[in-house]
């Protein structure tokens, strides 16, 4: 019986190498989106065969200093991410992206930030439907109560100023 070699990345399922292949045939920049426990970060990358390089980043945790209170992975804060990550995308003259999954699944988190990095100026083709109701992104469901609108402002200020 002949032993056949599995892929690593394969074997622990975190590359979907069909979608892979599409995805840097086409030479598109990507948008990815990581949810843990507590974060969440936005990855704008351009590929590579030798391997992807970072174009612009955000992470949930730079929320807290321009006034963010309570959790870094509710829509809201997913939402302000993915805006921020736009932003820095933008001023490093990136304006088109497709957004990969790769084997994660499309959730509604991921869409509210993918939805940021739209809005941001990024241009990422994306069904309108997909995306999660206004109220919910600006967090009226929640306990804690953030001003979306106003955190907003201040990435504009900060990411103006460089």
């Amino acid at each position: 019986m002949a032993y056949s070699k599995i892929l690593r990345r394969l074997r622990e399922r975190k590359t979907n190498y069909k979608k892979r292949a599409t995805m840097l045939i086409g030479r598109h920049n990507f948008v990815t989106v990581n949810i843990t426990n507590e974060n969440t970060q936005v990855q704008v990358l351009k590929p590579g065969m030798s391997g992807d390089t970072v174009i612009a980043s955000a992470h949930s945790r730079n929320l807290l200093s321009q006034g963010w209170k309570g959790s870094r992975k509710n829509l809201s804060a997913a939402y302000l991410t993915g805006y921020t990550a736009g932003k820095r995308a933008i001023r490093k003259g990136t304006g088109t992206a497709i957004l990969y999954t790769g084997t994660r699944r499309y959730t509604q988190r991921m869409a509210a930030a993918l939805k940021g990095v739209i809005d941001a100026g990024v241009d990422v083709p994306a069904d309108e439907e997909t995306f999660p109701p206004e109220e919910r992104i600006n967090g009226e469901h929640l306990t804690v109560k953030n001003e979306v609108a106003k955190i907003r402002t201040i990435i504009d200020g900060n990411e103006a100023a460089g």
